[in-house]
């Protein structure tokens, strides 16, 4: 009982901080980038789905680029806490990293960036 109350806490501690830097990085974006940025829902889960345990984020739906052919591309981030948390191997100062460089990944999707631009911005 205890191992499953002590993650539960784990888990509730990882959103939290994960929620905090979400917030700083929309903060963060320029005027041009936030007004978009707003209209996608960031979710956070404790594990991405098999065979993509290793996945640490994942954008899903229509970029800025595309038009949405209905409400399944409508555009969302998930953010996955426990790959991040064992991708830092528990660091909570490269955990807070992480989930930025994760989040600005995932949103460079959104904006209909290619991995190429990703990585030229340093976000990959």
């Amino acid at each position: 009982m205890r191992r499953v109350e002590d993650s539960e806490r784990r888990l509730k501690r990882l959103r939290i901080h994960a929620q905090r830097v979400t917030e700083e990085v929309f903060r963060s974006l320029p005027n041009d980038l936030r007004k978009f940025a707003d209209r996608v829902p960031v979710f956070f889960e404790s594990a991405a789905p098999p065979p993509d345990e290793d996945l640490l984020g994942c954008f899903e739906g229509s970029s800025l680029a595309e038009e949405a052919a209905g409400p399944e591309d409508r555009p969302r981030i998930t953010i996955y806490l426990e790959a991040i948390d064992s991708y830092t191997e528990g660091d909570p100062v490269l955990f807070i990293d992480e989930v930025r460089v994760t989040l600005l990944h995932e949103l460079g999707h959104f904006f209909g960036w290619g991995e190429d631009e990703i990585a030229a911005r340093g976000l990959d």
